[in-house]
């Protein structure tokens, strides 16, 4: 790639996450960060790149495409902008704060012929692509139920929206992502309880379209960071960490037993454990790469926009079925453009 012209990259938001974006971008092979536009400027005073203060400034400069990391709320003005100009993008999640927002994003990137994604940074932790791998591989055999937990102390940063758009988006892209397969109703319940506006933990339960049961907590009031996925299916049980990146296997065991009380239960037994050694890569970096891939016009794996629509699609579900206190259907996905 050395002999090759580097893509010009930009980066939209400095916040918690756009600094991290920053980093992974600056050392990016056949990439070159040009800019970076945030309002406050570098206040840490550690780039080494221009800091504007606008989106027309950064597109001024002649970028291939641009990674955004504002406030959802900022996701729809900028995403617009940029296609309106010819500027591929990553949008960080969720796409948009609502659905009518994430429509109008799809078709200006489809209608322009860019190459847009959205940053489900999940679909690419080590312990999912390798449960996705096994599940495809039919490990596990037929898929009962998934279970994720996503908790953890409340973030600052985030002001714009609740839980199910920041946190529970990435429960919902990942299950769909890891089992094939479409939410086809959700029911939940949320709470208020750290003064804003915005709720801060949320319970799902969800049907997908082969019949899988879903269940999701997640809350941003817990001292204990948690970010677990357990998908329980006819041969066992996976159990995916995403903080460790650690995939583990308990397996259902055929054990005989001589007590009758027990004789009669037609249920499974504890069997072998077995923690797969899985190569650790770093979910951010893999990302950039892919997308990188998919500006150059290679085959690349990314979460596209549609695909994105859909998990604010059913996250939007989970506030309506909450505010109705009803179960949601959804209809099927929409395909891709």
């Amino acid at each position: 790639m050395s002999g090759e012209r580097k893509l010009r990259a930009g980066l939209i938001g400095l916040g918690a996450m756009g600094r991290n974006h920053a980093r992974v971008l600056s050392g990016l092979g056949g990439v070159e960060l040009v800019a970076v536009v945030d309002p406050m400027g570098d206040t840490a005073g550690t780039l080494r790149v221009p800091v504007v203060s606008t989106v027309d400034e950064l597109i001024a400069m002649g970028v291939d495409y641009a990674v955004i990391a504002c406030p959802t709320a900022l996701h729809e003005e900028v995403g617009l902008a940029l296609a309106a100009n010819g500027v591929s993008a990553l949008i960080e999640k969720p796409l948009a704060p609502s659905l009518d927002a994430a429509r109008r994003l799809v078709d200006a990137f489809e209608k322009a012929g860019l190459v847009a994604g959205v940053g489900h940074i999940e679909r690419y932790n080590p312990a999912l692509q390798s449960l996705r791998s096994r599940l495809e591989a039919g490990e596990l055999g037929e898929v009962f139920q998934v279970v994720t937990r996503r908790q953890g102390p409340f973030p600052h940063r985030i002001a714009d929206v609740g839980v199910v758009m920041d946190l529970a988006t990435h429960d919902i892209d990942l299950t769909s992502w890891v089992t094939g397969q479409a939410y086809t109703s959700v029911s939940a319940h949320t709470v208020f309880r750290s003064g804003r506006p915005h709720e801060d933990m949320v319970a799902a339960v969800g049907q997908l379209s082969d019949g899988s049961m879903v269940n999701h907590l997640v809350n941003w009031l817990s001292p204990l960071k948690e970010r677990s996925t357990v998908i329980t299916g006819e041969r066992g049980c996976f159990v995916a960490d995403t903080l460790t990146a650690d995939l583990t296997f308990y397996a259902n065991g055929a054990i005989s037993t001589e007590w009758e009380a027990l004789r009669s239960f037609r249920g499974v037994a504890e069997g072998d454990m077995v923690r797969f050694a899985i190569p650790k890569r770093e979910p951010l970096l893999v990302e950039h790469e892919r997308f990188r891939d998919a500006v150059e016009g290679k085959p690349s794996d990314i979460v596209t926009l549609r695909q994105g629509l859909r998990t604010v699609e059913v996250a939007a579900a989970v506030l309506k079925s909450s505010a109705d206190r009803m179960t949601v259907q959804l209809p099927a996905p929409e395909p891709e453009g």
